[in-house]
């Protein structure tokens, strides 16, 4: 336990850090493009590749990568184990080379896929979207790389280099929009070449690591290689099982680029708050589950294996429950205060606050999703995700067809976050039926202290509230203060009150 909640909280603080710089780097890009059409264009662009991401590098691959990779740490000899990394990394950087050449010689495909309705109501806002997803498309091959190199170094109990790479995406893309983008006609040039440039500051901050622990050997081809193909073969289903939420997310872009204009600027500005705690929390504690609980399979050990589920459950509902009633309850007047600036004016905080509170419903199920696919995953178990994953999807879509006309952007982003709840009530159910995942007593008395202390904040949420006609004559200082001193306040409140219901630090602890 605690190894666990020390990696944890290496990878939290990383990430918080990356959380912090990705904020101010959209606070850049608001002030500098709005929610207008050249802001829709620029999120499309840099959409498409981190989806790839997201869905092949760290969905995936990875999940499929790291119980292999750990099987060998744990079983075989180091040569061996080297020699499969040289066949992975020379195999997938084969694939990738081969999709990235793809990419930049035909965007225009790609954001067909992905922005139909930009070539229907604008063919000029298409191509200019297309010719920017040139420079952005390449992340993905420097990117999946990362995850598989920091795949490597979380199994071997080295979390804080792959939690800090992120932060070189943030730096990258602040830097050109301050230093490039104003000597340019088109500020989206700059901030697209700041994703590339990223992508290879990334990949070289690994190699003096790997080269020092012994794990950078030279890469191999290795199709038929039976270990590759046991990678291979798990990542086909996990690229719906682990994935879901980003595929929802790319729908809602589909449907959005045929909506109003500045629709897809509001969906991303939102879901980027919802990524603070998803980020900082939920996927921090998957991160560190999914190669421990990958030993504990290997050894056999489902008593740990179980126990170890449970904690990460009670970690991320701890954070995710408050959170979520945070982000509900102060969804607008956190835009005004952090985006509301230059080309961002308060319509947009407005609707981009509407869509915050309809994700901000799904958080815990986006957070519960993230802990309960790492107990099917470390036990290389693709399926059953799959099947279900199947499900959220087609939910979403019906969801998104039934809500979008009636309520815009709104309409979709709710239905990621009911789609969300579908998949993680589902997930959880399999677990517990096959009894690999059992709430502990504690833990249920754990979930109903912390239900009573988020009424009591909400309580008090209430009580202070203040108008959004207040909010937005608050000079942008005053909002600043306001809006750190109430979260401030409702995290001490928070774990005033969790003490004063007696949760202590044993309650940290695994139980088995």
């Amino acid at each position: 336990m605690a190894n666990l909640l020390k990696s944890s909280t290496i990878v939290s603080f990383w990430t918080m850090m990356s959380r912090f710089l990705g904020l101010a780097r959209d606070i850049v890009l608001a002030n500098i493009l709005g929610a207008e059409g050249r802001a829709d264009i620029f999120l499309l662009a840099q959409k498409i590749p981190n989806f790839l991401r997201r869905l092949f590098a760290e969905g995936a691959f990875a999940t499929a990568f790291v119980p292999v990779f750990s099987e060998y740490h744990e079983k075989r000899s180091k040569e061996e184990t080297l020699m499969l990394l040289s066949k992975v990394s020379g195999t997938l950087g084969g694939f990738l080379f081969l999709i990235t050449l793809i990419g930049v010689i035909l965007p225009q495909l790609l954001m067909g896929i992905f922005g139909a309705g930009f070539y229907h109501s604008d063919p000029d806002k298409f191509f200019r979207a297309s010719e920017l997803l040139r420079i952005t498309f390449p992340y993905i091959f420097f990117i999946s790389l990362v995850a598989m190199y920091s795949s490597v170094m979380n199994t071997l109990g080295k979390f804080a280099i792959p939690a800090f790479a992120p932060v070189l995406l943030n730096l990258s893309i602040i830097g050109m929009a301050i230093f490039v983008a104003p000597h340019l006609p088109e500020a989206n040039v700059a901030l697209a070449w700041g994703i590339f440039i990223a992508g290879v500051l990334q990949l070289l901050l690994f190699l003096p690591f790997l080269w020092k622990d012994g794990y950078l050997p030279r890469p191999r081809w290795g199709w038929k290689d039976s270990a590759v193909r046991r990678i291979m073969k798990l990542m086909l289903p996990v690229i719906v099982g682990a994935s879901v939420t980003q595929i929802n997310l790319v729908i809602d872009s589909q449907i959005a680029s045929f909506l109003e204009e500045g629709s897809i600027s509001w969906l991303y500005y939102s879901d980027r708050m919802l990524e603070f705690p998803l980020g900082i929390f939920g996927i921090a504690i998957a991160t560190v589950l999914l190669p421990t609980l990958s030993k504990y399979f290997a050894k056999d050990d489902m008593q740990h294996f179980s126990g170890t589920l449970d904690w990460g459950l009670r970690m991320v509902l701890m954070i995710g429950i408050p959170a979520a009633i945070g982000l509900l309850w102060l969804a607008e007047p956190i835009m005004i205060t952090v985006f509301q600036h230059g080309a961002f004016d308060a319509h947009d905080s407005f609707r981009a606050g509407q869509s915050l509170q309809a994700y901000s419903l799904g958080l815990i199920a986006f957070m519960t999703v993230k802990v309960f696919l790492t107990g099917f995953y470390s036990r290389q178990d693709p399926k059953t995700p799959v099947k279900i994953g199947l499900i959220a999807v087609v939910s979403n879509i019906i969801l998104n067809l039934a809500l979008f006309k009636p309520f815009g952007h709104v309409g979709l982003a709710a239905a990621t976050s009911i789609s969300a709840f579908i998949n993680a009530i589902l997930l959880y159910r399999y677990l517990h039926k096959e009894q690999h995942l059992q709430i502990s007593k504690s833990t249920a008395v754990w979930i109903l202290k912390l239900v009573v202390a988020t009424g009591l904040l909400l309580a008090g949420l209430w009580y202070f509230d203040f108008s959004i006609e207040q909010w937005q004559a608050w000079s942008r200082v005053e909002a600043i203060a306001m809006i750190i001193g109430t979260i401030s306040a409702t995290v001490v409140s928070y774990g005033t009150i969790l003490i004063l219901m007696g949760i202590r630090p044993r309650d940290f602890k695994i139980h088995r």
